[in-house]
């Protein structure tokens, strides 16, 4: 058998490789005699290097199952090289005997703490030196098998997860069509039955204006052309009040047509909310989406909550209206209930929506309240879907689940700026233009 020559490698060639050894040591006599003891052990194969300086490199392609390090050497001594070995990420998990001369404790002492596993006298009897060898080397393939398995139940509980967050995703997805879907099947039906009745009363206004204003054209002249009625008409008079009458009938008029105007707006406003006239990414005006959404949720505001409006100029946005208005509902929603939470709240309740267009051909909506603001451990869950922190039937914790995947597939983003006790800000960016 051929022992390597200095700065040379050399590797003993066996049937099988389940235990490799790299002996590092300046003597070739040392090489010489470790290569005879395992000349016949099969399954070993032994690689053996005398130059200490370049002995790291060769540690790194050789991939050894046991390192047998010299203690004592001319260039770099075993110890400093066992520190080396200890502190890469290749060779740290290696065992390492070391090979001495002398059988001093200290010398053993200062060896172990340096992280060596083993330690024998030169020359140590064969049959111990294969046993720890194969012992060793048993270990450290045992190790490596636990850490591959270890790393492989790592990727496999990862790819749960992924799965699992991937379930929630798409159950959140189908809430959600399912959602947009009956909203808009109550607002088609709102339209049909109340649209038709209420242009009708609407319509018949003007018709009813000018039948009751020549009624009373009618009396007025009467009046004139008789002032002195007779008493038979004088007592009936006075007794329903005509000129109150009279006068009551225009304020009726008037209110009437409130009413209808208000009720017009009413589904205005929900036919603008749902768009059922608009099932396709269209261009819209985003301003008109918040305010059909304040539209519909003055109902709420009415309970002392200003709102605060600094819209800036927009250009139309291509979206999908009716999701993005699902998500200023859901926003603004949630930004009230955090002011109504606190009934000792000391200050105005406050929201603010601003709106801005950046650089970077983005609109941002800016929905800012002044309430408690959210707590920072519970901050990175809010966008997750069905966490809540509302009791048990007042929350689902998917309307900012719901946001989230929205604003997404707009190739936005929506995220939340808040301190405790100061507030929360939610804030939407997404494309002018962007292909869904």
């Amino acid at each position: 058998m051929q022992l390597a020559s200095a700065n040379c490698l050399n590797e003993v060639k066996i049937h099988t490789e389940t235990v490799k050894i790299l002996l590092i040591d300046d003597q070739v006599i040392i090489g010489e005699a470790i290569s005879r003891i395992i000349a016949n052990e099969t399954d070993i194969s032994f690689n053996y290097f005398n130059d200490s300086t370049q002995a790291i490199h060769q540690a790194i392609a050789v991939e050894p199952t046991v390192i047998l390090l010299d203690l004592i050497m001319p260039d770099i001594d075993g110890l400093m090289l066992l520190r080396w070995f200890r502190s890469h990420p290749l060779t740290r998990d290696i065992p390492i005997i070391m090979l001495s001369s002398k059988e001093e404790p200290k010398l053993k002492a200062e060896a172990f703490a340096e992280g060596a596993n083993d330690y024998l006298i030169k020359l140590p009897d064969a049959v111990e030196l294969i046993a720890r060898i194969r012992y060793h080397s048993k270990a450290y393939n045992n190790f490596k098998a636990l850490s591959t398995a270890t790393v492989n139940a790592k990727l496999q509980a990862q790819e749960l997860e992924d799965t699992v967050r991937k379930l929630q995703t798409t159950q959140v997805q189908l809430i959600q069509t399912e959602k947009m879907s009956s909203l808009g099947r109550m607002v088609a039906g709102l339209a049909h039955e109340i649209n038709n009745p209420i242009n009708f009363i609407h319509g018949n206004f003007n018709h009813l204006h000018q039948h009751i204003h020549s009624l009373l054209s009618l009396i007025q002249f009467y009046q004139k052309e008789y002032p002195e009625a007779q008493k038979i008409i004088l007592e009936p008079i006075g007794e329903i009040d005509l000129d109150f009458i009279i006068d009551d009938f225009q304020k009726i008029l008037v209110s009437m047509r409130l009413g209808t105007d208000r009720i017009k707006e009413i589904v205005l406003s929900l036919k603008n909310f749902s768009r059922l006239d608009e099932s396709d990414k269209k261009s819209v005006n985003i301003h008109e989406g918040i305010e059909s959404t304040l539209f519909l949720l003055n109902h709420r505001l009415k309970q002392k909550i200003e709102v605060i409006k600094e819209y800036a100029n927009l250009p139309l946005v291509e979206c999908y209206p009716a999701q993005l208005n699902q998500v200023f509902i859901n926003v603004i929603n949630n930004a009230i209930d955090s002011l109504l939470e606190n009934s000792n709240y000391q200050h105005q309740k406050q929201i603010v929506i601003i709106t801005e267009l950046t650089d970077l051909e983005t609109i941002k909506v800016k929905i800012i309240d002044n309430g408690s603001g959210i707590a920072p451990e519970i901050k990175s869950k809010i966008f997750d879907p069905f966490f809540t922190t509302k009791p048990v039937n007042k929350g689902t914790g998917l309307s900012l689940a719901i946001s989230y995947q929205i604003v997404e597939k707009h190739r936005g983003k929506i995220y939340v700026n808040s301190q405790l006790g100061n507030g929360a800000e939610f804030i939407i960016e997404i494309p002018v233009k962007v292909s869904i």
